[in-house]
């Protein structure tokens, strides 16, 4: 079912997530790309799906605090967690924010 497969999304982008954080650090280390790991969930709407919703302005909020370059540096991994690429590499910009150089072109 839909949802399943949005539930196993999720718990596979969290996995991820607490896997590259794990990598740069061990367990204390919360920051992403200078994102606390626990904010990142309020864009997760944003990047996934065909037709995601606007961000909202917390996102937008976390966006703004981001190291932009850094978060696009794992753009790879984007797709295998459930991330449409093209979805978070747009955030910046619908959220009024510069898109970085390395953010840009090739989303694969």
């Amino acid at each position: 079912s839909m949802a399943q497969t949005r539930g196993n999304a999720l718990v596979q982008w969290l996995v991820a997530t607490m896997f590259i954080i794990t990598m740069l650090g061990g367990a204390k280390a919360v920051l992403l790309c200078d994102i606390e790991s626990s904010k990142l969930s309020l864009c997760y709407a944003a990047v996934t799906g065909k037709h995601p919703p606007k961000p909202n302005a917390k996102c937008c909020q976390v966006n703004k605090h981001a190291n932009l370059p850094c978060l696009c540096s794992y753009k790879s991994i984007l797709l295998s967690v459930g991330i449409n690429p093209a979805n978070a590499l747009a955030l910046p910009s619908k959220c009024g924010l510069e898109t970085p150089p390395e953010c840009k072109g090739n989303l694969i």
